[in-house]
């Protein structure tokens, strides 16, 4: 009797028994003995550690590429390293397509603005965020390098987007501006909406509040006005502000789309400020 009952679960090759002795039944079997641990319990232990494995050690990497463990983009700028979330990236640390351009072009320090530029972008992307030190460790300089790179990079009117970035501008950063500088970045809303877990509808409401801050602003408005006026705090307006002068430097596209819609039935060309003031220059 014993013998039918073991053949009907086992079935006539021991199937189960056989599966019992793979790798993860033998994990499995060390977690429960090691830490005295029931088998439910650790086989719930091995299916978290699969997950974290996955999340941090299982990285394909091609030429060129590290993988870095870097803090979360939406962990808080006060928050200790220790208890911060961390994310695995996939960072180009080499791109010789690009990298011996800029170092023909630009000499060392050229080289090396670039590929801070590229880094963070990356980490970005991937949903974290490097600090100075981050960088000056992949990068092979020093912190207050850094800083003065990532500094001089605005003035050319770059978002370059760390740690020390959201430290300075506050937490807010990580909430409304960032999103809308994925927008600005030519993210369609479907690309935001599963990068940062807004709606559609959430980002258009920033994008709606932005509108205002920028418009005010482009009439001459002082932040303190524009504050009462819109009903925002006094740090979202500073940040919007921000935002406005760094895109508004590049010609940003959308930007302009945004501020200087077209008519309908027309395609007129829209131009910012500065390129219709070029334009006048020209022609004097």
């Amino acid at each position: 009797m014993a013998h039918s009952q073991s053949y009907r679960t086992q079935g006539p090759y021991g199937v189960l028994r056989l599966k019992s002795k793979d790798a993860r039944a033998a994990i499995i079997q060390k977690l429960a003995t090691d830490f005295n641990l029931t088998p439910i319990i650790a086989e719930a232990f091995y299916q978290q550690f699969s997950l974290y494995f996955e999340e941090h050690a299982n990285v394909s990497l091609s030429t060129g590429e590290v993988a870095y463990e870097a803090v979360a983009a939406e962990e808080p700028a006060g928050k200790h390293i220790r208890l911060a979330r961390k994310l695995t990236v996939r960072l180009k640390l080499l791109d010789f397509n690009t990298d011996l351009e800029a170092l023909a072009n630009y000499g060392l320090s050229g080289l090396r603005r670039h590929r801070l530029a590229r880094l963070t972008r990356e980490a970005y992307d991937q949903g974290a965020l490097l600090s100075y030190e981050d960088l000056a460790m992949l990068l092979t300089t020093s912190p207050a390098t850094v800083r003065r790179d990532v500094q001089h990079l605005r003035r050319m009117g770059k978002f370059i987007m760390t740690r020390g970035t959201k430290h300075d501008m506050g937490p807010g950063l990580s909430h409304k501006t960032i999103i809308l500088d994925l927008y600005f970045k030519g993210y369609t809303f479907t690309e935001i909406e599963r990068k940062t877990n807004h709606s559609e509808a959430s980002v258009k409401r920033y994008l709606a509040d932005f509108l205002q801050i920028a418009t005010l602003y482009r009439q001459n408005f002082s932040p303190n006005q524009i504050r009462l006026i819109a009903q925002k705090s006094e740090r979202l307006v500073r940040e919007y502000i921000q935002l406005y002068q760094t895109y508004e430097k590049q010609d940003n596209e959308r930007l302009l789309d945004l501020l200087t819609p077209a008519k309908p039935g027309t395609e007129a060309k829209k131009k910012s400020p500065a390129q219709s003031r070029k334009r006048g220059q020209n022609h004097e």
